[in-house]
Formats: structure tokens, sequence, C-alpha cells
């Protein structure tokens, strides 16, 4: 069913009023210190490697970006109410992704815990993820549904749509609504790798990174801000401080939509090597039929290897006459000699010399 407009704005406003109220419930900024001891304490610069190792993890495995997204999330709140050792940051960070997999995943899609100690090479057993799993969920109070910057940006991606729809599928350079909100997806992902970010809410995240877009797309873009703000409840300045971090963290990086499936033909051991481009390959020559040494047809083999010998050293542009002469560019007779199999110089081509059955006339219709 499809809403009209003012039903859909009024379906977005409720979600994103429900999104702020949960966010306000369950988020508390993770401030990482810097470690007086490199053995007790979790530096910032290893808490954004063990992200960008959960990103290496997710794109492994192809689940949804959700799940990633809370499974940061879950990571970043369990960081901030507890003190751990750097050792054990591989199993906490395996432990809160997994539990985002069971949340946000299908069943079918959900990997073994196995599975998953094996492909993510955690260095730990299935036995000590559970265990960490536990004691993740009593940290957290076994709520792990927490609103998610992810959350945010489809929403607010949502509601720049239901206002500029037409205006903005022209100037998004022929991406769709979906492929634009995966690119800015990427660009999120991104900014969740740096330890900069973290004191900023989900929501001003969100916020910051589709005015940016919106800066480059409209040129009313400026209304379109003050007008999320006034939704969101937020001031100004903190949307102007927000902006000049994203900006700065994503001055290095740049987005692009996942790549199309590409098969590459791996060339058989005993295929040919490179040969001079003046002659035609070895392959394309039938081989010379064997037979009993006999007088009489002395003759008939010195004329079939004088006829492959002129073959091997044919021209480049002799070659071209033939595939010319295949797709009927030239007279019908040369076409003709060409499709019932005679070779150059005049015999018949052995049936068994060539696994390609026999080239047959093209057919005008």
């Amino acid at each position: 069913m499809k809403f009209t407009q003012p039903l859909e704005s009024r379906k977005l406003s409720s979600l994103l009023e429900n999104a702020v109220s949960r966010e306000a419930k369950l988020w508390k900024g993770y401030v990482p210190k810097k470690p007086t001891n490199q053995d007790t304490d979790i530096s910032p610069e290893k808490r954004d490697e063990a992200v960008r190792w959960l990103r290496d993890v997710h794109s492994q495995l192809k689940l949804y970006p959700e799940t990633l997204c809370l499974a940061i999330g879950i990571l970043d709140r369990f960081l901030s109410a507890i003190k751990a050792r750097p050792k054990y940051l591989r199993c906490i960070a395996i432990s809160c992704f997994f539990l985002a997999v069971k949340t946000s995943e299908e069943d079918e899609r959900i990997p073994s815990l196995r599975e998953l100690a094996s492909s993510s090479k955690c260095g730990c057993s299935p036995s000590e993820i559970l265990r960490m799993e536990r004691i993740v969920l009593d940290k957290l109070n076994w709520d792990l549904h927490s609103t998610t910057a992810l959350d945010f940006l489809y929403i607010f991606h949502a509601m720049v749509l239901s206002c500029k729809s037409g205006r903005l599928n022209v100037a998004l350079s022929g991406l769709n609504p979906s492929q634009h909100v995966a690119l800015l997806t990427q660009q999120l992902f991104h900014c969740l790798t740096h330890n900069a970010l973290l004191q900023v809410r989900g929501s001003l995240l969100s916020l910051g990174l589709i005015t940016l877009e919106l800066e480059k797309l409209c040129p009313d873009w400026l209304a379109l801000t003050v007008d999320l703000l006034h939704k969101l409840q937020i001031d100004s300045s903190q949307l102007i401080g927000c902006r000049e971090l994203v900006a700065r963290c994503l001055s290095t990086h740049t987005a692009s939509l996942p790549p199309n499936t590409v098969y590459i033909c791996h060339p058989l051991a005993n295929a040919p090597g490179p040969r001079d481009w003046g002659v035609l390959p070895a392959w394309h020559v039938s081989p010379a039929p064997t037979a009993p040494a006999d007088p009489n047809t002395t003759h008939n083999r010195s004329s079939k290897s004088s006829a492959k010998r002129k073959v091997e050293h044919m021209e480049v542009d002799e070659y071209f006459d033939g595939i010319k002469r295949l797709y009927n560019e030239e007279s019908p007779q040369e076409g003709a000699l060409m499709c019932t199999g005679q070779t150059v110089g005049g015999g018949k081509q052995n049936a068994g010399s060539s696994p390609c059955p026999p080239l047959q006339p093209a057919r005008e219709t």
C-alpha cells in the first residue's frame, strides 16, 4: 500500500519520535581515555582497530548493514560500562557481533558459533564466546534493541525524499534512492570506525552526514536542515560541530557501490603461449594427417605440407578477410567456400582435426 504524502509524513515523524526517545533512554557516551598501562587499558586506537575488524567479518559473511551497526553500538555500550583488558577485546567484539547477528538476521542467515569462530579467526573457542556473551548481556541488562545511527539515517533519508523526491532524483546522477542510501551507509560505517565521533549521538551523526550530502545536491538544503533540526530538537551549534568532525573524517574516504560480480577465466596449463601477431595461431591450423609411407602419396603429402606452411604464414589482413567471409561481408562464393570447410590449398579439411563443428552458411530471413 502506498501512503499519501500527509500520512507518510506523519508516519515518519512518529518513527523519528520513537527513535529519539529510545536513544535518550539507552545512549551513554563512550569516552575512551589514554591508557596508562598498555596491558590493562583499551586505547581508542585499539577500539577503532576492533571495529574495523568487525567490519571485515561482516563483509565476509555478507550480512545486513543493520547487524554491523548494532554490533558496534553494543560494543561501545559495553566498553563504556566496564573496564576490560586489551587481550579480551577480540573476544568481546565477536561476542557483541554474534549477539547482533542473532538479533537482526533471519534464522537461516545466522552462522553457527563454530563457523563464526573459525571464519573470523578471533582466537576464541565457542565456549569462551558464550561465556563472554553472558557477561555482555548482564552488563547491558539484556536490552540490545537500541536505536542506531543507521536507523536515523534511514528516517532522515526518507523524510528528505518525501519532500524533494523529484529534485533529488535529478541530482543523484542516475542513482536510485536505494543506491544513494547504500553510499551514505558506507560513509556512516567509516565514521563509526573513528573514536573522535564516539561522543556524538547517533541521531546527530546521521543528521550531520545527511546535511553534508544535501549541501552538495540541493540549493535549498539549509531550509531542509532547519526543518530536521526542529523535528530532532537539537541546537544548531551542535550540528555545526558534528558536520566539521564528519567532514574531516570523510576527507580520506571514498564510498562506492559494491562491485558487480566478475568472472575470471584462468587459462589451461597446456594453453599455447604468446605468439607473433603477424601469423595465424598454431591452434587454428589443423594437424596434418599421418599415414604409412607410400611412394604414390608422396606428392599429396608435399602439397598438403606446403598448404600448411602457407596457412601458418598467413598475414593478419588475410586472417580478418576470413572473418569477413564468415559473416557474409564479401561474395557468396567465397563465403560458401569458407563454410564448406575447404582449406587454402584447395583440399578438404580433415573432419576429425578440429573440435568445433563445421560452419554453416548464414541464412537471410
